[in-house]
């Protein structure tokens, strides 16, 4: 999924701005709260505003540096690609991702979930003219999110045993539900069936493992419960686009997180 490069990065953000009446105070509320990332895109996915631990995590000192790009910037191409696809069902069809759980990496370059809310952004005849959105650490907002979901409980169990298959009864019986209700669950919080998720979860792990690991690819499929690396090829390369090792080239420089 391609985003058009930037223009000049300050008038695309008062042009952005202009057309929803001029720039909004509310964006000063955000630079203030603790572990929680805020960013205003365009209908390109370009950014157009971010609060200051977003301008932290990427290791920029200004927000002037950041506008116009977008996440193929600043994040691998999997993950950005997942970012964006978002981005436009928000835009698209004008309503909101309340709460999604996402795999996404820490600051450390490490896999964990965070959870992500995205909301249309309008202009005054009402159009939408881009997406505004949080992503907070998973830990931090658990709590909300069992309140209808025994989903915690089973994101340990996934993170502790990547290393091997793992059934939906199993993880049905770890929630206290049907695997129907677990199904049902999955696909509301993460758009995913429970085998989707599973498979997902291990491909991105072995992502990152071929990022920053100098492990062969047959040793990375036996780790995250692959039969062998045949297997792992075929899983990777419908999942990423390309085979294992034709990712580990392109992604040997590192994008900065």
């Amino acid at each position: 999924m391609n985003v058009s490069p930037p223009g000049n990065p300050r008038q695309l953000q008062e042009q952005f701005f202009e057309a929803m009446g001029g720039p909004q105070q509310f964006q000063q509320l955000f630079a203030y709260l603790p572990d929680v990332y805020f960013f205003v895109k365009d209908a390109q996915s370009r950014m157009m505003a971010v609060s200051s631990a977003i301008l932290n995590r990427l290791g920029v000192s200004s927000e002037a540096e950041i506008i116009g790009t977008s996440d193929y910037d600043h994040f691998p191409a999997q993950l950005a690609d997942e970012f964006v696809r978002d981005d436009r069902t928000v835009i698209e069809t004008g309503r909101p991702l309340i709460n999604r759980v996402e795999i996404w990496y820490t600051e450390h370059r490490l896999l964990d979930w965070f959870v992500t809310t995205k909301l249309p952004v309008r202009n005054n005849r009402g159009e939408v003219i881009g997406v505004m959105g949080t992503v907070r650490d998973y830990n931090g907002a658990r709590a909300e999110i069992q309140a209808y979901s025994q989903i915690d409980d089973i994101l340990n169990h996934i993170h502790q045993n990547l290393d091997r298959k793992i059934g939906v009864n199993e993880l049905a019986a770890i929630a206290g539900v049907s695997s129907r209700q677990l199904h049902r669950r999955f696909v509301e919080l993460f758009g995913l069936n429970v085998q989707e998720f599973l498979a997902k979860t291990r491909i991105k792990a072995a992502s990152d493992a071929l990022i920053n690991t100098d492990m062969s690819v047959g040793d990375i499929s036996l780790k995250f419960g692959f039969c062998d690396q045949s297997a792992f090829t075929q899983q990777f390369k419908k999942h990423i686009g390309e085979t294992p090792l034709k990712f580990r080239k392109r992604q040997r420089v590192l994008p900065r997180i």
